[in-house]
């Protein structure tokens, strides 16, 4: 789903292809490159290597009663006050159908409201729940067709009703020229067609009186929606939560100037925002709380602010200049953790748990064909020379295979090349390996970032494969463009690190975008430029899994093959990240769904 670059480690830059969310900056520890998709939560451990953790489940899809609200009450919760924010990036956009960033996400969970939205509930359990809708929806036909009906007492911010036409109209417009940033998912599905192509349904979007056929999406009364698939979706109710399906109204809406001001649906509005400086939150009067499960409205209003760079917004809030303060976005660097981490008061304010990217390094396959070489690189890569710079424990824990540890049917001891048990690498296994392959002083092309962790993790990759037997040529990309080079299917590179994090919480949203051999082009995710015919059948006949659990295990079983039997690349480590806030701020929780704070459960404690 979405990339991270290295000096902007959430950046989710991202192409048509579902999978690759686009993304400018998700908060990690420190600078790093990562390509994307959500994160870790509840809290959890900021262990070291290895850590045990028990295996993730599929998120459960809800029904009417837990989608009804109010939304469970926090212990010592309290109404009032205004909360200051401290972000580093402003927002590029605020039409929600625009949005794929972290950060935009994260402060859009209190403003646009979806047909579903995944809740955290106060045992830190995760549920596809209803939001404007009464339930995560009902499909009779093994996930073609789902139905959805609309709640009572919705409302924009103006107090106009939202209707089926709302929504109606909010999915026609996301086939409009204009449409270029938000996930691409659900407009593919129904067009049954991917890329550019699935425009062609609806060009124009609904502006000039066109409308999707009934065939396609349905909209008979004023509280029903029908989507009919040509393919089974049985990842849909997951895929309705994302941001980028917030509702718009249709009485409202102004095309390309929506993105400057919207018509919120949540429990807060925009009372101000000035690009590059600041936005105001304000309680939103028609957000009725009994029909939303998941969010509260415990604060008046939020300050934000733009521009405090990590290390200085983590040394302000460790100091509690003011204890009122918080980020939602923003990491504790890594100097200033080992402070944080030494100081049993400053802990108690603090919440960590995974992001959703994982490290891996490409392995360009149109140039390193042999697979005894490509079983050389992964056993002779040093996963704990590249992940040392940004922080090992704070930053990120090692890992041996493809899986995020909050993916469901992730298995933390899948380790088939040592990446864990030897995170220095193994040279033995890999000269020996390339004595085998008569393929002694191989000569290798690496690509790197210019940050300088990047800079100093390539001198530990360059080290480790030269002593296995590797002649190896360091090549430098700038960070701006590290993606777009990468991306290239003729870029005259053999390895180049490649990150990516999961859309919802699926391998659905990870190993086709990645290892599928039809999405090899220029700007695609198919780094490694794998096309073997197994994988490309097992992608179709997994897609088709209406069984969450099997369909979860079956997907990491796909991924051993892949990683074992083919090995376009070296997974290296799972990000995590630590945060701190104020010490008079209560119901400080690191959400998955957010890779950081839920902005929805905060209030002052006095």
């Amino acid at each position: 789903m979405r990339k991270t670059l290295m000096s902007r480690a959430g950046d989710r830059r991202g192409g048509a292809s579902p999978g690759r969310l686009r993304a400018a900056l998700v908060a990690l520890t420190v600078s790093a490159i990562t390509a994307t998709a959500c994160s870790a939560g509840g809290g959890g451990g900021t262990g070291g290597d290895g850590e045990e953790a028990e295996t993730a489940s599929p998120v459960e899809f809800a029904g009417k009663e837990e989608s009804t609200g109010p939304a469970e009450k926090i212990e010592g919760a309290r109404r009032g006050g205004t909360i200051p924010v401290l972000e580093r990036d402003s927002y590029e956009h605020l039409d929600p159908a625009q949005m794929y960033v972290a950060s935009q996400t994260t402060m859009a969970s209190l403003i646009h409201r979806r047909l579903t939205t995944v809740k955290l509930d106060n045992d830190g359990e995760y549920s596809v729940v209803g939001d404007l809708a009464t339930d995560s929806g009902t499909t009779e036909d093994d996930g073609k067709t789902w139905k959805y009906t609309l709640k009572d007492d919705i409302r924009f911010e103006d107090g106009s009703p939202i209707t089926s036409k709302d929504i109606r109209h909010t999915f026609e417009r996301l086939y409009a020229p204009f449409i270029t940033e938000g996930p691409k998912f659900v407009q593919e599905w129904l067009a049954n067609e991917s890329g550019a192509k699935a425009r062609e349904i609806l060009p124009d979007g609904p502006y000039k009186g066109d409308h999707l056929p009934d065939s396609v999406l349905e909209t008979p009364d004023e509280k029903t929606v029908i989507f009919k698939f040509e393919q089974p979706r049985n990842d849909l109710p997951y895929a309705l939560s994302m941001t980028g399906y917030g509702a718009v109204s249709a009485e409202r809406d102004t095309k390309e100037k929506y993105d400057r001001k919207p018509a919120t649906s949540g429990p807060y509005k925009i009372e101000e925002f000035k690009r590059g400086r600041s936005m105001k939150l304000v309680r939103n009067k028609e957000w009725d709380p009994r029909t939303d499960s998941s969010r509260h409205q415990y604060v008046d209003a939020f300050d934000v602010t733009f521009n405090h760079e990590y290390a200085k917004s983590a040394r302000e809030l460790l100091a509690d200049s003011d204890p009122n303060a918080v980020t939602w976005n923003g990491s504790v660097d890594i100097d200033t953790a080992q402070r944080v981490l030494k100081d049993d008061a400053a802990k108690e304010r603090t919440v960590d748990g995974y992001q959703i990217y994982v490290a891996q390094m490409a392995i360009n396959m149109d140039r390193v064909k042999d697979h005894r070489v490509r079983r050389a690189i992964a056993y002779a890569m040093p996963n704990r020379g590249v992940l040392a710079p940004y922080g090992p424990g704070v930053g990120g824990e090692l890992t041996g295979n493809y899986f995020n540890p909050m993916l469901p049917g992730a298995d933390r001891g899948y380790d088939p090349f040592n990446k864990v048990s030897k995170p220095n690498g193994d040279v033995e296994a890999a000269r020996k390996l390339l004595k085998e392959a008569d393929a002694e002083n191989y000569k290798l092309v690496y690509a790197h970032g210019t940050a300088d962790e990047d800079q100093k993790g390539s001198v530990a990759v360059a080290g480790a494969l030269e002593k296995a037997g590797f002649d190896v040529q360091r090549k430098e990309i700038p960070t701006d463009n590290y993606y777009d080079r990468i991306g290239k299917v003729d870029n005259g590179w053999d390895i180049y690190r490649s990150n990516w994090g999961h859309d919802w919480a699926s391998a659905s949203t990870v190993i086709p975008p990645q290892y599928d051999g039809r999405a090899i082009e220029d700007g695609a995710a198919n780094y490694a430029h794998v096309d073997d015919k197994r994988i490309n059948s097992e992608i179709d006949r997994i897609a088709k899994v209406a069984d969450p659990e099997k369909a979860a295990d079956e997907w990491f079983e796909l991924s051993k093959y892949i990683l074992e039997d083919v090995t376009p690349a070296v997974p290296l480590y799972a990000y995590k990240q630590l945060q701190i806030a104020g010490s008079n701020v209560g119901g400080v929780v690191f959400n998955n769904e957010h890779s950081g704070v839920d902005p929805t459960k905060l209030f002052l404690k006095k």
